[in-house]
């Protein structure tokens, strides 16, 4: 054999060696590569089995019947486990879970958000994903939590007029129309469904503030309700509240005209400013009660307030401002009595903002940062003088932290609320067709009738003593139940 053809023999079988080499390290990675897949699964599962259990998943509806107990004059609801459910908003895609709970959701301290996405009680499209989780257009970002609804009152919701379309009720204060916040159960909408049964769908048409009382209109379907609703919009349909004041109304009729801006959205606070929103409300006199003492002592006895008594008050809300009423009767001097807001000295200063309708006595900014600083754990005291209930609201004036924990949740636990965080005094006391159609009244609540000792009128006469102050041109505005607007004054 030639010198040249052993090479080339000696080459072919280095070449054939070398393929079958490749074959074998490809062979070899491949069982790797299945080898690690493997592991990766094994290690998944087993991370999968150690895991706590997946959220709990509890609709509020689903419990049926609705955990109602009623204890010390009010209605409570047992503690249930609730799932929030949201969409992923535009301004969240891209961004961890753990920001947008710190930057949106501030219910809670920032560590319990992150133990809760690592335990899965924050959750996304029913899995579990941790705090780094980037979120995405499309995603579902739920949220199961051990909830405590604050206690409402235990009185009824009552019926004035009902038909096979409508329900005119008299709606409790302190119990907000719909769920929202703390509040799901303790709701007007879940009040009633507990009352008529499971299959029960109220439709709201207008709407009051928590706190306010009074006439509102419950379609039976939603086809009644936007029927009444579209009136209310058009402005055919009159309505007229009752208010009781500090000090002695003037006389006769008061029409208070000026334009109302809301100042801070998130705190629904609004004041008289000249650059507002046009606003007109008339106000007459239906009592003044005086004071039973000249003067009342702190419960510290450190100061001594002049008591100047109280009036009740009609009031006809020819425009729908937000607040309308409570602000135009602290900018004439004369706020709602029991009102947190409107009448709180700590927010407002000494002349509660009595006739400031450029803000010189106070700033815009001041007053959004006193109440701002206003929560749970510094009282939001209320300048009011209740008479002879005066000391027991001071006693009990609000809402507070206790300093337990639920033994659940480790949720901490607040206080039952004061008198004054479940009523304002206001009320609505009339809705009436403009053409005569219909007209519905409630009775007269309890903090407007004639004190004990005391007489006074028990009846309201007809909206006709009011109307002749309303130019034939300008219509009273209604608001129907929408988000935009409604009918809180």
């Amino acid at each position: 054999m030639t010198a040249p053809a052993a090479a080339e023999i000696s080459e072919a079988a280095v070449g054939a060696a070398s393929v079958e080499a490749l074959k074998r390290l490809s062979l070899a990675q491949k069982e790797a590569r299945k080898e690690a897949k493997i592991k990766h699964q094994q290690e998944k599962h087993a991370a999968e089995m150690d895991a706590p259990p997946g959220p709990l998943i509890t609709p509020a509806g689903d419990l049926w019947p609705r955990p109602y107990y009623f204890e010390d004059d009010l209605r409570r609801v047992q503690p249930y486990h609730f799932t929030y459910n949201t969409w992923c908003k535009e301004r969240w895609r891209g961004r961890t879970l753990i920001d947008i709970f710190a930057c949106e959701f501030r219910d809670r301290p920032l560590e319990y958000y992150r133990a809760a996405m690592e335990l899965g009680d924050i959750f996304v499209n029913q899995r579990r994903v941790g705090p780094e989780y980037i979120v995405r257009n499309g995603d579902k970002i739920s949220h199961t939590l051990h909830r405590h609804e604050p206690p409402v009152t235990a009185e009824p919701v009552g019926i004035i007029h009902e038909d096979e379309d409508m329900i005119v009720i008299n709606k409790p204060s302190g119990v907000p129309v719909h769920p929202a916040g703390r509040y799901n159960f303790n709701s007007v909408i879940e009040i009633m469904k507990s009352d008529r049964g499971k299959d029960f769908m109220p439709y709201p048409c207008n709407r009051l503030d928590r706190l306010t009382s009074g006439i509102m209109f419950i379609g039976k379907s939603p086809k009644a309700a936007e029927e009444l609703g579209d009136k209310i919009r058009e402005r055919t349909v009159r309505k007229e509240y009752l208010a009781r004041v500090m000090g002695e109304f003037p006389d006769g009729e008061v029409v208070c005209d000026m334009p109302i801006l809301q100042i801070s959205p998130k705190l629904g606070l609004n004041r008289v400013r000249a650059n507002g929103k046009s606003a007109r409300t008339v106000f007459k006199r239906l009592a003044y009660y005086p004071p039973r003492t000249a003067v009342t002592q702190s419960p510290d006895d450190t100061i001594m307030r002049k008591r100047t008594g109280y009036s009740i008050v009609r009031c006809l809300p020819v425009t729908g401002r937000t607040h309308q009423i409570r602000v135009h009767l602290q900018h004439l001097g004369y706020p709602i009595q029991n009102d947190p807001i409107y009448a709180n000295q700590r927010v407002w200063g000494i002349n509660l903002g009595h006739d400031d309708p450029d803000a010189t006595r106070n700033t815009d900014e001041d007053i959004i940062s006193r109440l701002s600083r206003m929560g749970k754990e510094e009282v939001a005291q209320a300048v009011v003088y209740y008479d002879e209930m005066v000391d027991e609201y001071e006693k009990k004036r609000a809402e507070k932290m206790t300093g337990q924990l639920c033994d659940v949740c480790a949720t901490p636990l607040y206080s039952d609320p004061g008198s004054h965080e479940l009523s304002l005094w206001l009320h609505s006391l009339r809705y009436e067709d403009a053409d005569g159609a219909w007209s519905y009244k409630s009775p007269l609540p309890k903090w407007a009738m004639p004190p004990a000792g005391m007489s006074g009128p028990t009846t309201v006469g007809g909206l006709e003593e009011l109307l002749h102050a309303v130019p034939k041109t300008e219509p009273q505005e209604g608001a129907a139940a929408t988000p935009e607007k409604n009918d809180e004054q």
